[in-house]
């Protein structure tokens, strides 16, 4: 018998990492089987601890928008390690960043560099609460703006009410301020901002959600977003670490035509490197120290590497016709998935943007959190081991986005779909 490499510092990573991971969602918890232990990666693929090659379509992610190795990005990064890799002081290279980012969020005026999304999403609330002196603040179920206490939280027991903790640890006076609403509910939104708009700091959502697979805000809930936030004097915040450079150059706010108050950035932004950012106009940003009364301060904020991998990336994803040619790798490959399973009549509703995408194994596109938890796990979980099996690597929990990389040939994208269409028809009885 040959020895699975990755059973064997699954277990050793057990015995001294909780659940063996670092990351919650790596654990394979929700769909079964050993997690892979990754060794090496270059363009689209990925080798295990087994030495076996996956297709990536999670690419770490979000952030590896180019593939795994880019030339210029690796370069970059050799580069900025030789120099030292933290000063704990100024760099001009963050200036060099920062003015790429405001160049292509039009939306941003001034912008902080952090180290992680959910830095950047707990500081953009903090500034909002700051900025307009009000406590309350408005999250929709299904989106995922990290792991800070005030926003790990489900829906209350009633229309626009407070929510509850969805985490030990969390206690129920961190989220007394935090309203779920059901996302695109309309009339969930206007009755909460009826009953609390003069006490609202701000509104988060993912434009396009990521974290209950891939879901749109509809263009009239975005509207109306914009609209009561505007009215009641609350601050919109878009949370675009996942989607920022990834749905196109200027983000899901480009994509809807939506001007929010503050951005959340983060992934693509470092190219895989830790890296976030938030941002937005002038007045609201200099209420941060050392200006303002906001305090936020990060000891590897805007690390020299980091900085230069991202700076790096972004320069590529700049460039003329790459998102032109990402989304239609994208389509295709969505295209594909769908035909497959419309072949052997298998419910199946895909969407994307970019190079980002999400599939659904239902008749209907869902709209909400709610529709999205009817779909079935065990049919996907068949799916995704069995796209494992076959060499192709897809987030292993249906609530996840799926990501294509400009390395992706046409050749990757045809093996998924055959691999898809092979999984498809054996399901069947």
């Amino acid at each position: 018998m040959t020895t699975d490499n990755n059973q064997t510092l699954f277990q050793r990573a057990s015995a001294v990492i909780p659940g063996g991971v670092n990351s919650p969602v790596r654990a394979f918890k929700a769909v079964g089987g050993t997690p892979r232990f990754i060794q090496r990666a270059q363009g689209a693929y990925f080798w295990d601890a087994n030495g076996k090659r996956y297709i990536d379509y999670i690419g770490s992610w979000g952030p590896m928008i180019l593939g795994h190795g880019h030339p210029a990005v690796v370069d970059a990064v050799q580069k900025a390690v030789l120099e030292g890799f933290s000063y704990g002081a100024p760099t001009e290279r963050e200036i060099e960043l920062a003015e790429a980012i405001l160049a292509l969020v039009p939306s941003m005026e001034m912008v902080r560099l952090v180290s992680s999304g959910t830095e950047a999403a707990m500081s953009a609330l903090r500034l909002a609460r700051g900025a307009t002196g009000r406590k309350h603040i408005i999250k929709f179920e299904g989106c995922y703006h990290g792991h800070a206490d005030a926003l790990l939280v489900k829906a209350g027991s009633g229309l626009a009410t407070f929510g509850h903790p969805t985490s030990g640890g969390v206690p129920p006076e961190a989220v007394q301020h935090t309203i779920v609403l059901e996302y695109n509910n309309i009339a969930q939104l206007e009755e909460a901002f009826a009953l609390h708009g003069k006490d609202m700091a701000c509104l988060m959502i993912e434009a396009i959600a990521g974290n209950m697979n891939f879901v749109r805000a509809t263009p009239e809930f975005a509207r109306r977003c914009r609209e009561l936030c505007t009215q009641h004097g609350a601050l919109l915040v878009f949370d675009e670490v996942m989607t920022g450079f990834r749905v196109g150059l200027h983000g899901a706010q480009g994509v809807l035509g939506i001007t929010p108050d503050l951005t959340v950035l983060g992934k693509v932004i470092g190219g895989g490197m830790p890296l976030a950012a938030f941002g937005g106009p002038r007045a609201i940003m200099e209420q941060l120290a050392p200006l303002g009364p906001v305090y936020q301060a990060g000891t590897l904020s805007g690390n020299p590497v980091a900085t230069a991998c991202g700076l790096a990336t972004l320069k590529e994803i700049a460039k003329p016709g790459f998102y032109e040619a990402l989304s239609a790798k994208t389509r295709t490959l969505v295209a594909g998935l769908k035909a497959a399973a419309d072949a052997e009549g298998v419910p199946f509703n895909v969407d994307s943007e970019g190079g980002m995408f999400g599939f659904f194994l239902m008749k209907d596109k869902p709209q909400n959190y709610g529709t999205v938890m009817t779909t079935d796990n065990a049919k996907f979980n068949a799916l995704f081991h069995g796209l494992l099996d076959r060499g192709v690597y897809i987030a292993p929990a249906l609530y996840e986005a799926g990501f294509v990389s400009a390395a992706h040939s046409d050749e990757d994208i045809a093996a998924t779909i055959d691999a898809a269409r092979q999984i498809f028809h054996a399901s069947q009885p």
